[in-house]
């Protein structure tokens, strides 16, 4: 009897163990909010070869977009609702990514907070800060993770520039950052008539390439800063194109100032070649991201420059998919000053609404905190 009662105890503990080991093991839920932003084609490549996630419903009216997609990546119209409350019912995600409008992003928390489906958005948070703030209080009122994913965040060497400037302060006290996002235009470069319809609307995208890459900058300072809020704001917007782009800008400058620091943002949809890079200067030295793994440095005026290749990535996740997954099941702790969290994405929110007022207004703006 006592030999058999252990035979049972070790066979349902092995049993236990499998079950534990099965839902690690078991893809997070993921439903897709619209199909109109560009950036949709990271989630859909290669998304049958994955085993972090699995995409169980997809959110999108128009069915020719879809279904376009469908035959480009493999996936079922049979995932694919005409509305995210519809989708959500029929497939029961557990988190919900975001690729409709920048103004849609509100309507995507207004649904799935309640809920307790988690959310991640392509950047910027919001569309304003009216915006933001009734996002951060349907995700703080039901516990939700609410991330905003750039592609920008899964740079090594920008790690490697943080380590070196902010953590370890190897170039002095910092005193000036200088970032540059941008490329031709999203016309020029041949975004899709979906993309284009509100990328380029006032309202549904909150400007031009002041939104569209000065977040970028945003994000990346207030990273830098640690989320301390910038003293003052002032914006230049421009269009050189009106042609092309004639209800927003196409190139935006924003400086920030901090007690003892300043940020040049520069966005722009008039730049020959691609471009994110961004260079840190402190009392002694600086360090500069040419773009994903190009960093070169120099940590005194008497040493030269030095340039190295940075491969290592210190995320426990390989892609914002991953790190959405990793979030959700709680194996990564989203901290406050993270590029992706909420507290930094609220900062940059109100530093582009910052930046709007302070060039219809031709005015520098106190930052209000």
């Amino acid at each position: 009897m006592v030999k058999s009662i252990a035979t049972l105890t070790l066979f349902l503990n092995l049993f236990l163990c499998s079950v534990v080991t099965l839902a690690q093991q078991r893809p997070v839920r993921i439903g897709i909010d619209g199909l109109s932003h560009d950036h949709i084609h990271g989630i859909l490549n290669n998304h049958k070869a994955r085993t972090d996630i699995q995409i169980v419903g997809i959110a999108e009216p128009n069915k020719e977009k879809a279904q376009a997609l469908a035959d480009r990546y493999g996936f079922d119209m049979g995932i694919v609702y005409d509305d995210l409350a519809t989708m959500i019912a029929e497939t029961k995600p557990e988190g919900v990514v975001a690729f409709n409008s920048i103004y849609d992003h509100l309507s995507t928390v207004e649904i799935c907070a309640p809920k307790g489906i988690h959310v991640m958005v392509e950047k910027p948070l919001a569309v304003s800060a009216e915006h933001a703030d009734k996002m951060e209080s349907l995700a703080r009122k039901h516990h939700i993770h609410l991330l905003t994913n750039y592609e920008t965040t899964w740079y090594p060497a920008h790690y490697k520039a943080f380590e070196m400037a902010v953590l370890n302060q190897e170039i002095g006290a910092i005193n000036k950052v200088l970032i540059n996002d941008g490329h031709k235009g999203p016309v020029e470069i041949g975004c899709s008539p979906e993309f284009l319809a509100w990328l380029t609307d006032p309202v549904l995208n909150g400007g031009g390439a002041v939104v569209d890459f000065g977040c970028y900058g945003a994000n990346l300072m207030t990273w830098i800063m640690q989320n301390e809020e910038p003293e003052t704001v002032t914006a230049v917007l421009q269009t050189i194109k009106p042609e092309v782009y004639p209800k927003v800008d196409d190139q935006a400058t924003i400086i920030l100032t901090y007690p003892h620091t300043q940020a040049i943002i520069q966005g722009s949809w008039n730049w020959p070649v691609d471009r994110k890079d961004l260079s840190v200067y402190g009392k002694e030295g600086y360090v500069t991201v040419h773009n994903a793994h190009d960093l070169e440095y120099r940590l005194t005026r008497n040493v030269p420059k030095k340039e190295i290749k940075v491969n290592e990535f210190p995320l426990a996740a390989k892609d914002p998919f991953n790190y959405f997954a990793h979030v959700i099941r709680g194996d990564i702790k989203v901290v406050d000053t993270d590029l992706s969290s909420l507290e930094n994405n609220l900062i940059v929110v109100k530093i582009l609404d910052a930046a709007r007022q302070s060039a219809s207004e031709g005015r520098t703006v106190l930052f209000k905190k």
